[in-house]
């Protein structure tokens, strides 16, 4: 399979979001069946893998580390904050519950880092120079490898 950059990741141009496997569109798939649906992918040469604390919650992160955990240094992983799901899902970036989630990210995903992380929402409340700074630290860490934002646009609400 051919690869792309995204930066400086460099993954297969064919991502795998595995949100729908254990949440949001339809029942979710049993754990057997996700787990072998996730190798496949890999096995065709996907190597890029999508998820979110938000998925299930929980659950879908669950899965994916331990589908990934044999073949971890094979794949990337990216996962996604920006939601305060203890609280009803409202949307919470403040940098001391990036900190707090990034942990508990890291343990569902059987990983000591995250290859690609990024805010899920953009949080009105928080600015974007704190949620950055944020990550920045949690690069130097090396928690995270990368940042992004995922349906983030110019416009203000």
């Amino acid at each position: 399979m051919q690869t792309r950059k995204l930066g400086t990741l460099e993954v297969s141009e064919l991502g795998f979001g595995c949100m729908s496997i254990s949440a949001n569109y339809g029942p979710a798939a049993s754990k057997d069946q996700g787990i072998h649906i996730i190798r496949a992918a890999h096995e065709k040469g996907v190597t890029f893998f999508d998820t979110a604390e938000v998925y299930g919650p929980f659950t879908n992160e669950e899965l994916v580390g331990e589908a990934l955990a044999p073949i971890r240094n094979e794949v990337a992983i990216a996962s996604k904050f920006g939601f305060d799901n203890e609280n009803g899902g409202t949307l919470n970036s403040q940098p001391n519950h990036i900190r707090k989630v990034v942990e508990e990210s890291l343990t569902r995903l059987r990983t000591d880092h995250i290859d690609l992380y990024y805010q899920h929402r953009v949080d009105p409340k928080v600015p974007i120079e704190d949620v950055a700074g944020t990550i920045n630290a949690l690069i130097k860490e090396g928690k995270v490898l990368h940042f992004g934002l995922s349906e983030a646009s110019a416009k203000r609400e």
